[in-house]
């Protein structure tokens, strides 16, 4: 049975084992997850407009209030599926979008033994590319989405990435300058907690004595 002493070395030693400048997966495809439902859900929103004017437009011309009920509720739960199934289709999509990207970097890293921008510029290339062969279409269709999403993948990765990594070495100087300029701090109060405590020591010599 792991005692908790044990287990914290296994849990030190697996995000050690993480290479610098990688991202959890796992967070990122939640927020991934996330982020395609709050797009999916507005954007199925914004496009009910246009039928809730229609909708306005059937009330306007309906003098029965049971027939104008019928319709405002019909309208409510139509929109309530469009909204929840944006929802639901643009989490999937995007969560799934970033899993394999942030995956295929991930496993780039570990084959290459360096995380740099070629295998952030390699994954963006491979996961629009897997997204171009999914879509519906003629095989020449697919395999015209394929050059064309492995292109842009890779040209739009390539400066993110670069900015990605420039913004993670300048976070690593600012960590470590933060913790040069706390040292002296500690040393101070260290060397200065230890003469307190000789001289606390020597006055009880003397007050035995």
């Amino acid at each position: 049975m792991a005692t908790p002493e044990s287990s914290e070395p296994v849990e030190s030693s697996k995000e050690s084992s993480r290479m610098a400048g990688t991202v959890n997966l796992g967070a990122a495809t939640v927020m991934g997850v996330f982020a395609g439902l709050l797009y999916g859900g507005s954007k199925e929103a914004t496009a009910s407009v246009s039928k809730d004017a229609e909708v306005m437009l059937k009330l306007g011309s309906t003098p029965d209030k049971r027939e104008q009920y019928r319709l405002m509720r019909d309208a409510m739960e139509k929109r309530f599926i469009r909204v929840a199934r944006g929802s639901i289709v643009g989490g999937v999509r995007l969560g799934m979008f970033t899993a394999i990207f942030y995956g295929l970097q991930d496993a780039l890293a570990d084959m290459r033994g360096v995380h740099d921008v070629f295998n952030v510029a390699g994954a963006g290339s491979a996961t629009a590319a897997m997204f171009g062969l999914i879509l519906p279409g003629s095989l020449m269709w697919r395999a015209r989405n394929v050059l064309l999403g492995s292109a842009l993948g890779a040209g739009i990765c390539f400066p993110l990435g670069w900015l990605q990594l420039k913004l993670m070495e300048k976070a690593n100087e600012e960590i470590s300058n933060s913790k040069s300029f706390s040292n002296p701090n500690e040393t101070e109060e260290s060397s200065t907690s230890s003469r307190v405590g000789a001289a606390i020591e020597r006055l009880e010599i003397k007050a035995r004595k």
